[in-house]
């Protein structure tokens, strides 16, 4: 043994063949701090060791190496920019030095190789892989780029262009498209890959292979004439401009990294990519990223330990009510393989239900997702019927029915007597208390929330519901279920609105009373939309949502919170229900909605909106972007603090990614309570306290004072009161 440490071990074999070896103590290997001072001293071990002729990378692991250990990050980039450099080229540094070592040297990639993983296989001079890899650079989606070589090798490797391609979208790639990119050196099936990666090597110790030649290019500049690196980085930003915007830093400067290094040999451009990395750690795009991705870690985490806990396993599954919100979750439920009987009183609710899965499907095949063979399967998966006899014998039961709680109560009922005692029932509704509707049940610890979100294909979030007599095997059961369909299940406890729309509808609040006041609501639209970040804006969003649902959803909040969230007089959204103006379901709501030309949807401001307005809202003025936006989100933000007080939501990391799954929160600012962290808590008191005669839902906390005082962060403090 030439090298053993906890995660990395040099092991010489026959034909003077080094095995270094990626085997980190924990379920992968990660590039953490230790592991770098390891990496350090086994490049060392190698190059004072007079009998090795080659050096073969391989992993211990299922996995090669899934990146750097991204839980350090916050906590160092805390560090001022100018720290951050020479912390980032100490990693560098270390990469180089593998690089340089004296020898050619191959990387046998097993399984996920992303961010550090790819950047490992970079510094060797070939690369095989087995067929169930998966390669790329993902640190975009962290807000950053690649910080341990990615942006010098890369594009020397497969050009400039598919570099920054791959940068840009961080996707991960599957083993043939890295070969055809010329990222690898060739695919192999799992068991031949560690023979094929020594047979390749000792071609090269051999002479019959110049990995000499092949290490070159990744030392010098960039092989670019200046009319191509024009054309080439020109074009890129173009489009990188077009599809990041603004409000995503991360991709103009990778690819401006990369620009700019692309005249100098490796020296030179590592400096530029060091300090490109740390300028990136600083914003607070990156900040809110690296949050939400380990936010959603949280999730995932909660979600495999209720897999693990619950004993009951659910493998046919049943949906009452076949609509359009029906027909999403059995499509959901059968996508991902558990069977499900979608039950309604008629056949042509049977048969929207069905369409709904069908056309989703349809559009999968059509965009070569899937093929037709999969799509049967899916179809097949979901049995119609309009007779109770047929959900007998399933494991969970969704309610889909109208948002009505008799009608919801009545349905309840009925299946609960038909079936098996310790089947789960679940309601899928978005305002409607799961206590009240548990008094409709004899067996109240079977019974939850489960509340889909629409379009239940395309959106992660189910808010998982406890009512008082919910038990803990329930809870555990319907959130297995919900992650085995794909979602992202966060529970909550029951209370008005539950989580999602309670803190939504005091966002919708401060649009109404701006408009009230003579705002123009295509002007909030925009500067929520261009400038906050969010796909849609509040008045665009109630259209979608639908102006009926809303203005009974506020009539619930209202009842609820009658102080908070008492309902405006003259409310903008009631004047739009009043008038039957629904929004998209029927075409004109706060915009009239149409189709263009091709047939794509579009809106324009509604005219008629304006008019019915008129008669209540106050003269028309122009009102500033930042007061626009802090009338908005102040009390959305104050109503997240207000769950997390009461315990309606267990952490802060579940609050942000409810709203960024949920509704859409914009992800670079990491949602709520990142985006309120990141304003500074005494800072966003001071703009609150501005706003607060405006009423109860702009008053904040006495919790979130104290929180300002003693300096913490929601994210490591439990502020639970009740």
């Amino acid at each position: 043994m030439i090298y053993q440490g906890k995660s990395l071990s040099a092991q010489l074999l026959d034909d003077g063949i080094v095995e270094l070896k990626f085997d980190a103590q924990g379920s992968v290997n990660k590039f953490d701090q230790a592991t770098f001072v390891e990496y350090d001293a086994v490049v060392k071990a190698i190059n004072n060791c007079s009998e090795a002729k080659g050096v073969m990378v391989t992993s211990g692991k299922s996995t090669f190496i899934v990146g750097a250990d991204i839980t350090e990050f916050l906590e160092t980039f805390k560090q001022p920019e100018d720290a951050l450099v020479p912390w980032v080229k100490n990693a560098t540094d270390i990469f180089d030095a593998f690089e340089d070592i004296k020898l050619p040297t191959i990387a046998a990639i097993n399984g996920i190789a992303l961010g550090g993983g790819c950047e490992m296989t970079l510094v060797c001079d070939y690369r095989i892989a087995d067929t169930n890899t998966s390669i790329g650079l993902p640190e975009v989606k962290l807000g950053l780029m690649p910080g341990f070589g990615g942006t010098v090798r890369l594009p020397r490797v497969i050009g400039a262009d598919n570099a920054v391609e791959w940068m840009s979208t961080g996707k991960a790639y599957k083993p043939q498209q890295a070969l055809a990119a010329g990222l690898l050196d060739a695919v192999v099936a799992p068991e031949h890959l560690r023979e094929s990666a020594i047979d390749m090597l000792k071609l090269a110790i051999a002479g019959k292979l110049d990995w000499q030649a092949k290490r070159q290019p990744k030392l010098a500049p960039l092989n670019l004439s200046k009319i191509e690196s024009v054309m080439t980085f020109n074009t890129c930003k173009g489009m990188i401009a077009a599809k990041a915007g603004k409000h995503y830093p991360a991709p103009m400067v990778m690819v401006s990294t990369i620009e700019a290094a692309s005249t100098l040999d490796r020296a030179g451009a590592m400096a530029i990519e060091n300090a490109g990395f740390a300028k990136l750690a600083k914003t607070d795009a990156a900040t809110a990223q690296i949050g939400l991705f380990m936010a959603d870690q949280v999730i995932k985490g909660k979600a495999k330990k209720a897999a693990k806990q619950t004993t009951t396993a659910i493998n046919k599954a049943a949906v009452l009510g076949a609509g359009i919100m029906g027909g999403g979750i059995a499509y959901q439920s059968a996508y991902k393989g558990t069977p499900i009987v979608m039950k309604d009183i008629n056949d042509q609710a049977l048969d929207l239900g069905l369409t709904t899965a069908a056309g989703i499907l349809t559009k999968q095949v059509e965009r070569g997702r899937m093929n037709a063979k999969k799509m049967a399967g899916v179809l097949n998966n979901i049995t119609p019927s309009l007779s109770y006899d047929s959900v007998k014998d399933v494991d969970i039961v969704v309610e889909a029915v109208v948002e009505n709680p008799k009608v919801k109560g009545m349905v309840l009922a009925e299946v609960e007597g038909i079936i098996s005692d310790d089947a789960i029932l679940t309601s899928n509704t978005s305002t409607i208390s799961i206590d009240l509707l548990a008094q409709s049940v004899k067996r109240p610890q079977n019974f939850c929330g489960m509340h889909f979100f629409n379009p239940v294909h395309k959106m992660p979030l189910v808010e998982v519901i406890r009512g008082k007599d919910t038990s803990d095997e329930t809870v555990a059961a319907v959130v297995a279920y919900a992650a085995k369909m794909g979602k992202s299940p966060i529970v909550v406890n029951d209370c008005p609105g539950f989580y999602v729309n309670r803190v939504l509808f005091p966002y919708f609040a401060g649009f109404s009373q701006l408009v009230l006041e003579g705002a123009d609501f295509v002007a909030i639209d925009k500067v929520m939309e261009k400038q906050f970040g969010w796909p849609m804006g509040p008045a665009y969003l109630l259209d979608v949502v639908g102006v009926d649902t809303a203005d009974h959803c506020t009539g619930v909040m209202s009842a609820g919170f009658p102080t908070r969230m008492k309902k405006l007089e003259n409310d903008p959204v009631s004047t739009l229900y009043a008038n039957e103006r629904f929004g998209q379901k029927n075409g004109k709501g706060f915009y009239d909605h149409m189709k263009d030309k091709r047939g794509r949807p579009m809106k324009v401001a509604a005219q008629t909106a304006y008019e019915l307005f008129s008669a209540n809202c106050g003269e028309k003025k122009d009102v500033s972007s930042e007061e626009i936006i802090a009338r908005l989100m102040i009390p959305m933000v104050n109503e997240v603090i207000r769950c997390l007080e009461e315990g309606v939501v267990d952490t802060a990391a579940e609050a942000d990614m409810g709203l960024i799954y949920g509704i859409g929160f914009p992800p670079f600012r990491g949602g709520a309570i990142r985006y309120l962290e990141t304003l500074g808590l005494d800072n966003f008191i001071a703009m609150a306290d501005k706003y607060a005669h405006l009423g109860e839902i702009y008053h904040v906390t006495d919790g979130l004072r104290e929180m300002a005082k003693s300096g913490q962060s929601y994210f490591t403090t439990n502020v639970k009161t009740a």
